[in-house]
């Protein structure tokens, strides 16, 4: 009996499983589909020391080999897609294919660094809930930030039930991240981007040249949408990922 080709979904900073939950409910049922919480993340929240991207991808490995899965397909949004490259270059024969969700390979600038350090002080001195409060609403594209006040509210009740320490540590992480950017041009497996044009976290034109990096690369450029096309465009991207998982599953001749 064949095995069933898997996706694995993984959110990003200060989310969970949740958020994919509305997401992957319309996807065909051919494909065994797995979320997981993050280290510190969700339900995922007990002794956890270290918050660094390789920490995580350990973590998404055993996982995997826990539930039997030799190869999946990963989509992954923002700081999911930095835990996926870290997997990605430590377990490259454990990837049939990676979709960049609103993320990137490049390490973060100066500027991001500083504001990431902004982010950490902010914290310390007022803590996770009145940072929620400025943090999720920039993520929509502007014409959304009212129009999606649902899906907005929903990330930062997860925002603000995620620990202190977690917040602290993924920032510190993300923060100290080094450039992936050889992971994409070595890379064995398809490569699917997803770039909103308003995404303020992960901006379209410092994505656009790591497109030409994989030797197998697609690209969806969405109008009207920030750092979050699966509340933003779900139709559009869940296609998209749907299409593009049915060619790296496609039977080999």
């Amino acid at each position: 009996m064949p095995v069933q080709p898997t996706i694995l979904f993984l959110h990003g900073f200060a989310e969970s499983r949740e958020v994919w939950t509305d997401f992957t409910r319309d996807f065909p049922d051919n494909y065994r589909l797995l979320t997981l919480n993050l280290l510190g993340h969700g339900t995922n929240i007990h002794d956890i020391r270290d918050y660094s991207m390789e920490a995580q991808a350990r973590y998404v490995a055993e996982q995997l080999r826990q539930k039997g899965v030799e190869k999946a397909l990963l989509v992954c949004h923002s700081m999911g897609g930095y835990v996926a490259l870290a997997f990605a270059e430590r377990y490259p024969d454990m990837v049939a294919g990676l979709v960049l969700f609103h993320s990137t390979a490049l390490p973060d600038t100066d500027e991001k660094k500083a504001n990431r350090d902004k982010n950490i002080e902010f914290v310390r001195r007022h803590g996770v809930e009145k940072f929620m409060e400025s943090f999720i609403r920039p993520l929509f594209a502007p014409a959304n930030r009212e129009q999606l006040l649902e899906q907005r509210e929903f990330l930062e009740d997860i925002g603000r039930a995620t620990p202190e320490a977690t917040v602290l540590g993924a920032l510190e992480a993300m923060k100290n991240r080094p450039d992936r950017t050889k992971v994409l041009k070595e890379a064995k497996f398809p490569v699917l981007f997803v770039v909103g044009k308003e995404d303020v976290a992960v901006s379209m034109e410092s994505v656009l040249p790591q497109l030409a990096l994989p030797a197998q690369s697609h690209a969806l450029l969405l109008g009207d949408v920030g750092h979050l096309g699966f509340f933003e465009e779900p139709e559009l991207t869940r296609l998209a990922i749907v299409n593009f998982a049915d060619a790296v599953y496609e039977p080999k001749h």
